[in-house]
């Protein structure tokens, strides 16, 4: 095994080896610290004696004994010593399959309990969205500063300044009963489509996607809805991520390049994935409940999966869906992508004229999408011009590397 594939299995299982170690031993510093040690242990001993058959239960046994060599250190091995027990050896650390969920699973899944962590109601929601960014999805501190526009040194006293409070204020490390799980839920279902979001498009790196969150993520929503049945926001989301990933093979080429939707060869879309999720959409929508923003969303990938061809979508029902959101959750993408909808009904000038109206009125401050959506506009309306410096500007505020190959396309096409 290459050093490169060490550091996948590294990135794949990081999640839920966290959180097994920060319930094992009930301090996100420590089991942060404890997990990288492991890391160094593991690129020495895998490179000569090959992966063991449970990387992820090896991380945690080899972390869980650094950790231990830590609190001996400081000599505090009897106030943790009840949490760092070996109760069950390392085998104990590999978590619940999601058909486990429903016989009770989902209560003692350790990501799950994380999250609901993260989102305990003692945080501001922008607290609970970066601890889940740091925490679940693995990202660094600098990306997930970048994603709140804030220096790094700043995003790192939030999440130190979160964490300690987890630990002086005692927050139980567990699924919260079930009479307190509602007032937590807005924030649980943001949190696992923050993980899918980042796993169906990365924010940063070499790579499109990251399947191995996307994944995660379903499987979090699948426990959610065994721990909380009969709630249309949890079926909308988990639809709403079905039909999304279902499209993962055709949305890159072999060599990670970026294939548009209207290129994309639907007869590789997932159609199991597909059915499931439109079940789903249809359960929800019968629903006479005020509709939330998850299941609006999955009404439109509804739409985007049921037509047979790119020209054959519903391009009209879809742009009527993004008003629908933009009154009951309006956000800079959900804003961008009304714009885009309204371009393949009434033509790219109308949408041009909606974003900039938008950027004026500071909408989609900070957007990091905006140049590359004015770009495509300006290109299809002939303002090569124009286009050229949108795309220039979308290739400055872009850390994914296959975006910036779609964007050097697009002005190797202009000329």
């Amino acid at each position: 095994m290459t050093p490169h594939g060490i550091e996948s299995i590294f990135r794949d299982e990081t999640g839920r080896a966290l959180a097994t170690l920060i319930r094992l031993v009930g301090d996100f510093d420590l089991a942060e610290d404890a997990l990288q040690e492991a890391f160094v242990v593991a690129l020495d001993r895998w490179a000569a004696d090959g992966i063991p058959s449970n990387p992820r239960a090896w991380l945690i046994h080899v972390a869980r004994n650094k950790a231990i060599d830590r609190i001996r250190r400081q000599g505090a091995l009897q106030l943790r010593q009840d949490r760092i027990a070996y109760e069950n050896e390392s085998n104990s650390a590999v978590l619940p399959d999601a058909d486990e969920a429903a016989d009770g699973g989902a209560l003692d899944d350790d990501m799950l309990r994380l999250i609901f962590i993260c989102c305990h109601p003692a945080f501001a929601t922008e607290v609970q969205v970066a601890l889940t960014l740091r925490t679940v999805c693995g990202l660094s501190t600098a990306a997930v500063a970048r994603a709140f526009l804030v220096g790094e040194e700043t995003m790192a006293q939030r999440l130190t300044r979160a964490k300690q409070k987890i630990r002086l204020a005692a927050i139980p490390y567990e699924v919260p009963e079930r009479d307190a799980l509602d007032q937590r839920l807005h924030g649980v279902l943001a949190a696992i489509y923050l993980v899918f979001n980042e796993g169906y498009a990365a924010t940063s790196g070499e790579e499109l996607m990251r399947p191995d969150l996307a994944c995660e993520a379903i499987r979090l929503c699948r426990l959610l809805d065994a721990l909380m049945p009969r709630r249309d926001g949890i079926k909308g989301l988990l639809a709403l991520m079905l039909l999304h990933d279902a499209r993962r093979t055709s949305r890159a080429t072999a060599d990670g390049d970026i294939v548009l939707l209207e290129h994309q060869d639907r007869s590789l879309w997932n159609k199991d994935q597909i059915a499931e999720g439109l079940k789903l959409v249809e359960q929800v929508l019968s629903d006479p409940g005020r509709p939330n923003s998850y299941i609006v969303q999955a009404a439109i990938a509804a739409l985007h999966a049921r037509a047979t061809s790119f020209d054959e979508t519903d391009w009209r029902q879809i742009a009527g869906l993004y008003e629908v959101l933009i009154r009951i959750a309006p956000t800079p993408v959900v804003e961008i992508n009304h714009a885009a909808a309204i371009s393949m009904v009434d033509g790219p000038l109308k949408a041009l004229a909606l974003v900039d109206a938008l950027d004026a009125r500071g909408t989609l401050r900070g957007y990091k999408l905006l140049p590359a959506v004015r770009a495509d506009l300006l290109r299809r309306l002939g303002r090569f011009d124009e286009a050229r410096a949108a795309y220039h500007l979308a290739l400055e505020s872009t850390e994914l590397e296959p975006l910036r190959r779609l964007y050097l396309r697009r002005l190797s096409q202009l000329g």
